[in-house]
C-alpha cells in the first residue's frame, strides 16, 4: 500500500471523526426535549389523525393541549368527553363536556324530486365540478352527487344511495370531525347537535331561490314561506334569503313545525311515528 493512500485514508478518518463530534456538539446544542405528557396525551387519543380538532395529527393537537393554559377550544371529536376527560386528567386541567355532535345532510333532491337537466361529463369530483358549472339541475344549490364526501372520510361514517343520488350519514359511525364539511363546495353537510336519542329537526335544504323558482327546481325545496317560523313556539326558527334555519342550540324537538311545511323540507330523525291526529292537524294548519 502506497503512503498516498495511506495519507488519503487517514485524512478523511480526521475528517469524519471531527464531522461527527462536530454533528454531535450542535445537536445537544440544539436539542429539543419534548414535554413527556406529550406522549401520554398522545396515548389516549384515537389515533386516526383526521384533523377534526383543527391540527394536521394526533401528536400536534397532544403538543397543543400540553402547551394550552386551559383546554378551551380544545376538542377531539372521534375521542369524545370520555377522551377528553382522560386529556385533562393526565395535565391537571379541566375541560367541558361537549353535546355530541353528528355530520347532516341538508339536501333531499333526490332523483325523483330534482329532475336532471344536463349531463356532466367532466372530472368526477365535486370541487371540480363545482368550480366548473352549477350542477345537473334547475338547483344551483344542491347535491353533485359526486362522492367527495366519502372519500375524504376516515370512518366509513358515509356512503352515496344509489337510489337517490344523496350521500347518507351512517350514524353509529359518524364522529363530526368535520371533514366531509369541508370537503363539500356546496356546503350541504352541516354539524349540528347529535340530539337525545339521536333525535333532529332540520330544515334539509340550502337553496335561497325564491319559492317559484325553488319549487320548480326541486319538489321538497323550502319555499321561504315562513309558515314554520310563526309556528315555532322557541324562537328557534329563523328566515334569511328566503330560507328556513333552525336553531339546533334553541330548538326544543317539539315538531310542531314539520307537519306545517307544505313542501315537506323539514326532516325529523329517528322519533317514533306520529299518531294520526298529530298529522290531521299538521295538515289542516
Amino acid at each position: 500500500m502506497s503512503l498516498t493512500l495511506i495519507y488519503t485514508i487517514l485524512v478523511l478518518s480526521v475528517i469524519g471523526v471531527i464531522s461527527a463530534v462536530i454533528l454531535y456538539l450542535v445537536a445537544q446544542k440544539f436539542k429539543i426535549v419534548e414535554d413527556p405528557r406529550v406522549e401520554n396525551v398522545e396515548k389516549v387519543l384515537p389515533g386516526v389523525n383526521c384533523g377534526g380538532c383543527g391540527f394536521p395529527g394526533c401528536h400536534a393537537f397532544a403538543e397543543a393541549c400540553v402547551k394550552a393554559e386551559t383546554l378551551e377550544g380544545l376538542y377531539c371529536s372521534p375521542g369524545g368527553n370520555a377522551c377528553m376527560a382522560e386529556v385533562a386528567k393526565i395535565l391537571g386541567k379541566t375541560v367541558a363536556e361537549k353535546d355530541p355532535m353528528i355530520a347532516v345532510v341538508r339536501c333531499s333532491g333526490s332523483f325523483g324530486v330534482r329532475p336532471r337537466t344536463s349531463v356532466y361529463d367532466g372530472v368526477g369530483t365535486c370541487a371540480i365540478a363545482a368550480s366548473t358549472y352549477s350542477g345537473d339541475t334547475a338547483c344551483s344549490y344542491g347535491c353533485l352527487g359526486l362522492a367527495d364526501c366519502v372519500r375524504v372520510c376516515a370512518f366509513d361514517a358515509i356512503h352515496m344511495d344509489e337510489a337517490t343520488g344523496l350521500p347518507v350519514v351512517v350514524e353509529e359511525k359518524c364522529t363530526a370531525c368535520g371533514k366531509c364539511v369541508t370537503a363539500c363546495p356546496k356546503f350541504i353537510i352541516e354539524l349540528r347537535k347529535k340530539g337525545p336519542k339521536g333525535r333532529r329537526v332540520f330544515v334539509s335544504c340550502i337553496n335561497k331561490d325564491k319559492g317559484a323558482v325553488a319549487i320548480k327546481a326541486c319538489k321538497v325545496a323550502c319555499i321561504g314561506c315562513g309558515k314554520c317560523v310563526k309556528e315555532c313556539p322557541f324562537d328557534a326558527i329563523t328566515m334569511e334569503n328566503n330560507l328556513a334555519y333552525i336553531d339546533f342550540n334553541k330548538c326544543r324537538l317539539c315538531r310542531k313545525c314539520v307537519p306545517v311545511c307544505p313542501t315537506k323540507a323539514i326532516h325529523e330523525t329517528n322519533f317514533p311515528p306520529r299518531k294520526p291526529a298529530e298529522e290531521s292537524a299538521g295538515t289542516a294548519a
